[in-house]
């Protein structure tokens, strides 16, 4: 097993949409600290982020949506929308994000192995020609670009277990079939896509996995779905490497959500996908953070999902999922299948 790679950096503190905003810089420091504690950040090889050159972000974004966001910074900051604002370091620490996160898959799709991008700010909301939803530039969606255009993938899959559905992402790749986006996600909620008739566009179509989920869903749900609809697709699609918008406000103890899975719910999720990297790609494999707002919950969840990258134990337990679950996982295999044979029974 390689040493995972774990990106972090302190100028990653200093982009600061407001006091009481849920995306705070005290999310990296809660990290950080619980990571500390229990030992991980001896056990991986800690990596420094460069800021991504400008015209990396425009692979994905327009060239007036990067000029917004560096003007509005240069000028002190503003509000870009309801809940998505830039202070005067914000486009410095939205390039070093998308940097860190670059530079993790680059060493994957080379070198193989695994990485965790402790960045922030998130990304998975921001769209070709907007930025939104806590969101400046989307890393992942970058990220999986570059690879695309610059490093020798073919394939890149893009796992999304984030709270919220990652419209960015969907709207980047909807009518691309070298790129397989599949999102779980609380529905109907912010910021109301992803439902799961949406499969792209054109010769896009069926490679947009979307799992709509009514509040409620734990462990058991999660890791069912995950097993029976996400994994079997994944593996059909054959990536070259594998991109996981981390997201961690579907947990228990989250203000902004309604589900119920737990930090060890979060880790059994991790395995999964480390798993099929490995059946898959070689190993191949980046975590970049998106959502999480309890800090005690994020701190825990991320401290052992990065155990699972290290090689601890399992410490989920494994259980059925409810019945509603149970057929409505047979509903979406059903609709799924007409794309994915491997679901076709």
């Amino acid at each position: 097993m390689t040493t995972p790679r774990i990106v972090t950096h302190d100028d990653y503190l200093l982009h600061d949409m407001g006091a009481g905003h849920p995306e705070q810089p005290d999310r990296l420091r809660a990290i950080s600290e619980r990571l500390n504690a229990d030992g991980l950040l001896k056990k991986v090889e800690l990596v420094v982020p460069t800021e991504a050159d400008p015209q990396l972000i425009e692979l994905n974004h327009s060239l007036q949506l990067v000029e917004r966001v560096r003007t509005l910074s240069e000028a002190g900051g503003g509000r870009i929308d309801a809940d998505t604002a830039a202070n005067a370091q914000s486009y410095h620490v939205a390039l070093l994000s998308t940097g860190g996160v670059v530079d993790l898959a680059r060493h994957a799709m080379k070198e193989g192995g695994s990485g965790f991008a402790l960045v922030r700010p998130p990304g998975h909301h921001a769209e070709p020609g907007r930025s939104m939803g806590f969101c400046l530039f989307n890393n992942v969606a970058i990220a999986a670009e570059d690879l695309l255009k610059n490093y020798g993938a073919k394939r890149v899959a893009i796992i999304d277990p984030d709270l919220h559905h990652g419209n960015g992402t969907q709207a980047s790749f909807i009518g691309r079939s070298d790129v397989l986006y599949v999102s779980s996600h609380q529905y109907p909620y912010y910021p109301g896509s992803g439902h799961f008739s949406e499969v792209g566009t054109g010769e896009g179509e069926g490679y947009t996995v979307n799992i709509p989920l009514p509040p409620g869903q734990g462990d058991a749900e999660y890791l069912y779905l995950y097993r029976t609809i996400v994994a079997p697709i994944v593996r059909e699609f054959a990536p070259d490497v594998i991109l996981v918008s981390a997201g961690f406000d579907s947990h228990a103890q989250d203000p902004l959500g309604g589900m119920k899975v737990t930090s060890a719910g979060f880790a059994g999720l991790t395995r999964l996908f480390l798993d099929l990297a490995e059946e898959c790609c070689g190993g191949r494999i980046v975590f970049a953070l998106e959502g999480g707002y309890d800090l005690d919950g994020l701190a825990e969840a991320v401290s052992l999902s990065i155990g699972q990258m290290v090689g601890a134990a399992p410490v989920w337990k494994e259980e059925a999922p409810s019945k509603q679950i149970s057929v409505y996982a047979r509903e979406l295999s059903q609709h799924f299948s007409k794309w994915w044979k491997g679901l076709r029974t």
